[in-house]
């Protein structure tokens, strides 16, 4: 595998409304951990429509490995220019820093939003540009991941495609070995 989507909740989806909550620590180190262990076995880039929540945190993630010198690309392909427009302040600047640094950036649709059709577009070009993608998801909540989950499950049909999944359970034993690891910090 070297080319790998990202995706999974927005932050209101996952009951995080302040880029503050430490529940985003959880989530960025269990996406952490699981990227470096697909660089271990050869993942090139990490590919994000940008979105914010998981897409925005793995972007983060991502740049932070890159400075800590694993050799992975960062590419964010969102569906439209100027996505974030509407978006709370702090995550626009986020979204701004995100694309500015990442290997390659480039909207499927070099005009705003239109229609829901740039959505369907965005998952077709990611999931036709990668080997497989990694989702955090939970069946018993659907959210907006279902629908790249729904295009991607026709590529699993198709032969040569992967989905893989962050789960409820893959965040609560994060969340364990990260308090087993430093209680003092988790008490405060």
């Amino acid at each position: 595998m070297k080319t790998l989507v990202v995706t999974g909740y927005k932050p209101m989806e996952m009951g995080i409304f302040k880029q503050q909550d430490e529940k985003v620590i959880f989530v960025k180190e269990t996406i952490k951990r699981r990227l470096l262990t697909y660089i271990d076995e050869g993942l090139e880039w990490v590919l994000v429509s940008g979105q914010m929540g998981v897409e925005l945190w793995t972007a983060e993630v991502v740049l932070d490995l890159k400075e800590e010198e694993y050799a992975v690309n960062l590419g964010v392909i969102p569906p439209f220019e100027n996505q974030q427009e509407r978006w709370p302040e702090d995550l626009q600047m986020i979204y701004e820093e995100v694309t500015m640094t990442a290997d390659f950036f480039q909207p499927v649709y070099n005009k705003g939003y239109e229609a829901p059709y740039q959505f369907k577009a965005r998952d077709q070009f990611l999931i036709e540009h990668s080997d497989a993608c990694l989702v955090l998801y939970d069946e018993e909540t659907e959210g907006s991941p279902r629908f790249f989950l729904n295009m991607a499950e026709k590529a699993v049909e198709n032969g040569g495609y992967q989905i893989l999944y962050i789960t409820p359970f893959d965040l609560e034993e994060t969340v364990e070995e990260m308090r087993m690891a430093d209680p003092d910090f988790w008490s405060q």
